[in-house]
């Protein structure tokens, strides 16, 4: 994928094809036991039970065996103490953790660049024992209904929970996630009517939110500081209706000289739902220097920056200087090959959490419909367009008609696919590099300036509006 003569080391594009021992069994074992949530654990069904017991076989033989089969048996008769629940989430988020892993050694042999070693997590901190066990009763009482059972009165226990949470900083993280998902499930009710039940999404959601009333699983040690030049490769923009996430992948290269690695940058804010594409960097620019580094094409310098094992910069912008001119393709040319790539924490080992940047070039662009496909020499890989921002230049359009692309390698539905940050290209017989994060610091760009006139427009009401109501 990048030809060694350019710096870069060379992608073996046809191991992305190849099957991987063991994965279609482990996720198997996660629908099966799925499909057991969605008609609910109170009284479960012999296709319940199923699902329960193939959970409890897919991890015998590891340190989960013994309370995962008495877990299982127990809920199989409608028994099932929090105890147990925590057991079967324990043992479904294991299997999607060894499917992560399978998956991630997979990249490392395709690219060729080593990944950091996870730390043991850090003590535990204070925490509200008896708000974690509150929340911890209101999702065990959800797994009883079943996504099929359940109904506002339900989903409303979540919410003095939530209020009572959300004050307290350690508890913010677990706060935030039952939230959502309750909002989520409060919009689906009564569950008795859908047609179609994100089963996945929702366990997903419930299994994790119950690990995270374990104490001290919500922790986010920080390991230590960086301090050396940061080179940015690109902006994942992550939006919702009432939230938006922007968050900078890029190189960072030690002052002591040591090994260069990836580190994350991310900032997240709230927003109205009326502010959307441009408008979003309105919301998110005053919070870091770096959106408009990005945007500018510069390198920042970090003094003491606080930085997790997991390389998640904790950004401040006191720690953090203007640098020189940094170019993102020379960077991936140069620089990506030979950094080490962020080890993940044990709870964020997930398919869904995979996203290594990547640089391709050489390929060519298969187009089918909506569907593009770049074309190496190894093989094939997906373009996942449906991710990129519409806060910014990047276009489908553009990837089409690239050349060269820094993208988030990612698995989806069974596939690997990448997700364009940057594309270099030719406009008017000229070559040009368009990023997704392209408008982050601003723009001159005439869609983008008029987007942002639009949001900054719509935002003036809402604050005239929230004025007059805080008047009266």
């Amino acid at each position: 994928m990048v030809p060694a003569d350019q710096g870069g080391g060379v992608m073996r594009a046809d191991l992305f094809t190849e099957d991987i021992t063991g994965l279609d069994e482990a996720l198997a074992a996660v629908d099966g036991f799925d499909r057991a949530l969605v008609a609910g654990l109170l009284r479960p069904q012999p296709a319940q039970s199923a699902g329960l017991t193939g959970l409890a076989h897919a991890v015998a033989g590891t340190p989960l065996a013994a309370r995962v089969a008495e877990a299982a048996e127990k809920a199989a008769g409608g028994a099932a103490s929090e105890d147990h629940f925590v057991a079967l989430a324990a043992a479904r988020t294991a299997l999607l953790g060894s499917v992560h892993d399978a998956l991630m050694t997979r990249i490392e042999e395709a690219t060729g660049r080593p990944r950091g070693e996870a730390s043991a997590p850090g003590p535990a901190g204070q925490q509200a024992a008896n708000l974690l066990a509150a929340a911890r009763s209101w999702l065990c009482d959800l797994a009883r209904s079943g996504w099929q059972g359940i109904d506002h009165d339900v989903v409303s226990g979540a919410a003095p929970v939530v209020s009572a949470m959300l004050p307290d900083p350690g508890l913010r993280r677990p706060a935030t996630l039952l939230d959502g998902f309750a909002a989520e499930l409060a919009a689906s009710c009564p569950g008795v009517s859908m047609e179609r039940i994100p089963a996945r999404r929702w366990a997903d959601l419930w299994s994790r939110a119950l690990l995270l009333t374990v104490p001290g699983a919500a922790d986010v040690p920080v390991s230590g500081t960086a301090t050396g030049r940061l080179l940015p490769l690109g902006i994942d923009v992550h939006e919702h209706a009432t939230a938006v996430q922007a968050q900078i992948h890029a190189v960072f290269e030690p002052a002591d000289g040591t090994t260069p690695r990836l580190v994350r940058a991310g900032i997240a804010v709230p927003k109205p739902d009326t502010v959307v594409g441009a408008g979003l960097w309105q919301l998110l620019r005053p919070h870091m220097s770096l959106l408009t580094a990005v945007s500018e094409g510069r390198s920042m310098e970090l003094t003491d920056m606080p930085v997790t094992a997991e390389g998640d910069l904790i950004w401040s912008d006191e720690h953090a200087g203007r640098g020189e001119p940094a170019d993102a393709f020379a960077t991936a040319r140069v620089a990506l090959p030979a950094a080490t790539d962020a080890a993940t924490a044990p709870l964020d080992r997930h398919p869904a959490r995979i996203a290594v940047p990547v640089f391709l070039e050489g390929y060519a662009v298969q187009k089918d419909d909506d569907t593009l496909t770049f074309t190496l020499p190894g093989g094939h890989l997906a373009v996942d367009t449906d991710r990129i921002p519409t806060a910014g230049p990047l276009t489908p359009e553009a990837v089409a008609a690239s050349g060269a692309c820094i993208g988030l390698l990612r698995w989806d539905a069974g596939t690997y696919r990448v997700q364009p940050l940057a594309v270099e290209t030719t406009v008017r017989k000229k070559a040009v590099a368009i990023h997704a994060g392209g408008w982050a610091g601003g723009t001159t760009d005439k869609a983008g300036a008029k987007a942002e006139k639009a949001a900054t427009d719509a935002v003036a009401v809402l604050r005239e509006r929230a004025g007059r109501l805080l008047r009266k």
